[in-house]
């Protein structure tokens, strides 16, 4: 195919990917109050209402976060449409990892995200709403609310992809057996970091949780990476002597 030919394809399958979010960013738009309203009040105590105090707050969030959902519920037609795009230089056994990896990549996030959002985030919301006076009346603008909500809601769920990501690389040879062990120690100091980072409160307890996550993470990534590269290593060694027993059965071809 020309090089016209590679630009015409992808620009269809940008499209076709923009409809995609767009039908998407719809859904949500259409079921965004009371489902998606519910959904990002449930982690919130009862007792505290927010507020809104800009004139287009609320109809800014609600654009705002029905386009989030909307990437999200259009992200498998998405990756289908980059599939597609790079499909036809592709191995039979690329097909088959890619196969394997995007229902992985899916049930990683989904997985971050349902921690966050059942076991992480109520704890944090309530220190954070109920560590005032009791002269202090809080209301939240909805505003910040919602953005704290989606964005620890989101960076969690991107980092559990984690140990598919190390796993991809061992597979493709690009980091090898023991080699996230070496860097466990550093790897703990990091999640502390990443947890005060990513949480939006400062007690221990709270950032223990996400920095205990990302460690369980950095583990399992371990687990998965010595399995991966060690079958690359077992794969690589049966290919040579399939190849060494082929150059002995012909040595007419060398």
């Amino acid at each position: 195919m020309p090089i016209s030919g590679h630009f015409g394809e992808m620009r269809s399958r940008i499209f076709k990917a923009v409809i995609g979010v767009v039908v998407g960013t719809i859904i949500a738009f259409i079921f965004y109050d009371p489902y998606v309203t519910n959904f990002l009040m449930w982690p919130k105590p009862d007792a505290v209402n927010l507020q809104a105090i800009e004139v287009l707050e609320t109809l800014t969030v609600m654009f705002t976060v029905s386009l989030t959902c909307g990437i999200i519920i259009a992200m498998p037609y998405i990756i289908y449409q980059l599939f597609a795009f790079i499909k036809p230089a592709l191995t039979d056994k690329e097909k088959r990892y890619i196969y394997m990896a995007v229902p992985a990549i899916a049930g990683l996030f989904l997985l971050g995200v349902a921690f966050t959002y059942f076991i992480a985030l109520p704890p944090a919301l309530n220190f954070l709403m109920g560590f005032n006076p009791e002269s202090v009346l809080v209301a939240p603008q909805y505003k910040n609310y919602v953005s704290i909500v989606t964005r620890v809601l989101l960076i969690m769920g991107v980092c559990f992809e984690l140990p598919l990501l190390f796993m991809a690389l061992a597979t493709f040879g690009v980091i090898k057996k023991g080699f996230l062990g070496k860097w466990l120690k550093i790897w703990i100091i990091i999640a502390f970091i990443l947890a005060a980072i990513i949480t939006p409160t400062m007690d221990p307890i709270n950032q223990s949780i996400i920095a205990g996550a990302l460690i369980v993470l950095y583990l399992a990534s371990i687990w998965l990476v010595d399995l991966a590269a060690g079958a690359r290593e077992r794969r690589l060694k049966k290919e040579a002597a399939a190849e060494l027993a082929y150059v002995r059965a012909h040595p007419e071809d060398d």
